[in-house]
Formats: C-alpha cells, sequence, structure tokens
C-alpha cells in the first residue's frame, strides 16, 4: 500500500501531544525517546490508513481526525469501530499482525501523529506505551461488542445520537464535516433512511445539517435521545485511561 497523501507535516516538537489521550499518559522520559519518530500529519476525508489484507505501513495517534474501522461484505461496507484522540490507529500492528480484512479511513478530516508500524512496534514492547494501548485496546473491544448489541436492538436514532456524541467526544467541537454516506455505513442502512433519522433528530431541535455539516444544538437533549451504549463506552474508557472524555 502507498503511504497516505500526507496534506501537512510539522516536527512532533512544535505541536502539543497532551491532545492525544496515549501520548499524555507518557512520561516525559518515553515520550521524548519517541518523538524523533512522530510527525504530525493531516488528513483530508476518506483517505486511506490502511487496506484490506495490505500491509499496514504506519500508524496513527489521532489529535482532532476521526478514523472509521469498516468492515466490507457482499452487501455493502459498515463500521465496526471508531478512533479517535483517546487511542491509537494500528491494534493489529501492536498485536503483532502486518495487516487486516478491514479498511481504516479518515472520517472527519483533521490531524494526527504519524508514526512507522516497525518504530511503533518496538516502541510498545514495553513501558508505559505498552500498557496504555493494552488497555486501549481492551476499551476498543468494548466499544465495538457494545455497538454490535447496538445495531441489534437500538433504533436508529437513537443510534445516530450516540455516534454523534461519540465524534464530538473527540473532536472537541459541536460543528463537523460529515457525508450521508458516512452515516450510511455507521447505521448500516440506506441513504434514505439516513435523511429520515437526520431529519427526525433536526425536527426535535437536537441538530442542524446542510451542506455536509451537522451541528449539534442540544448537547443534554441528544444525549437522553442517544442508547446507554454511549455512557457505557465512554465510562469504560475514562476507566481504562484515567482520563475524562470530550
Amino acid at each position: 500500500m502507498a503511504n497516505p497523501k500526507l496534506t501537512s507535516t510539522a516536527k512532533f516538537q512544535d505541536v502539543v501531544p497532551q491532545a492525544n489521550r496515549l501520548l499524555a499518559g507518557l512520561p516525559e522520559a518515553e515520550l521524548k525517546r519517541i518523538q524523533s519518530d512522530l510527525t504530525m500529519v493531516s488528513l483530508e476525508v476518506k483517505e486511506p490508513l490502511w487496506v484490506p489484507n495490505q500491509p499496514i505501513e504506519a500508524v496513527y495517534f489521532p489529535i482532532d481526525v476521526v478514523v472509521s474501522v469498516l468492515a466490507e461484505t457482499d452487501g455493502g461496507t459498515v463500521e465496526v469501530g471508531t478512533i479517535g484522540n483517546e487511542g491509537v490507529v494500528g491494534l493489529p500492528v501492536f498485536l503483532g499482525a502486518n495487516s487486516f480484512p478491514g479498511t481504516a479511513v479518515a472520517q472527519i478530516p483533521g490531524r494526527a501523529h504519524r508514526m512507522e508500524a516497525g518504530a511503533f512496534h518496538r516502541a510498545a514492547q514495553g513501558g508505559e506505551l505498552r500498557s496504555l494501548v493494552q488497555r486501549y485496546t481492551l476499551g476498543f473491544l468494548t466499544q465495538v461488542s457494545q455497538g454490535t448489541a447496538c445495531n441489534r436492538v437500538h433504533s436508529a436514532e437513537q443510534r445516530l445520537a450516540r455516534w454523534l456524541l461519540i465524534v464530538r467526544d473527540r473532536v472537541g467541537r459541536d460543528s463537523f464535516p460529515l457525508t450521508q454516506e458516512f452515516m450510511g455505513q455507521m447505521l448500516g442502512v440506506r441513504r434514505a433512511t439516513v435523511s429520515e433519522t437526520a431529519n427526525a433528530l433536526q425536527s426535535h431541535g437536537l441538530i442542524s445539517y446542510s451542506r455536509g455539516t451537522i451541528t449539534i444544538q442540544d448537547v443534554p437533549g441528544l444525549t437522553g435521545t442517544a442508547c446507554e451504549c454511549y455512557q457505557i463506552v465512554r465510562d469504560e474508557f475514562e476507566r481504562l485511561l484515567g482520563t475524562p472524555m470530550g
């Protein structure tokens, strides 16, 4: 796989590592040891971070980019996991694999710290980075398993509300670009259902949606509409990583 297009770069020491919760949790000495391997990059919508069954060349520590892990079937593409500044895009590398059958793409454009896969694998063999990524892995598995149950028992309106709150926690703002295509992949539904669901939230004054941009208008109301899965996963990440989400 060719490297994703790096739209801008900066030296690690010129950026704030605290923007990613895993990097923020590292002792200063350990962070200094890996800083020369980190480069800040800007990622555009739909930019691939890895593709199915091809070598994963780099991992990413998101700052304000949000990444979707997608599973592909004959019936289409469905999101199975969301990764933002609470974690790292590269768990297959951490677990000893150099490829993955799914796809990881930037869903909300933004910045991340990029690290070559080999350098990450070596760095994560010990120290606090290994411990943090282990705990993050458990949190990610909780997100995936809870999402599976959520897709089975909760309405599209509840799931969209949950997912918008997840994105808000990771980008740190109430307004962000979002296509109906991505919402369909997240919900696992047709575009017509996406429109109906977004319109329902908009009619209740919870969000506004115009020209591909979602704005959350009523955070408490949206939280009340979302299913309990949002809080379950959020609480688990906070417990495992020891830092507040959002």
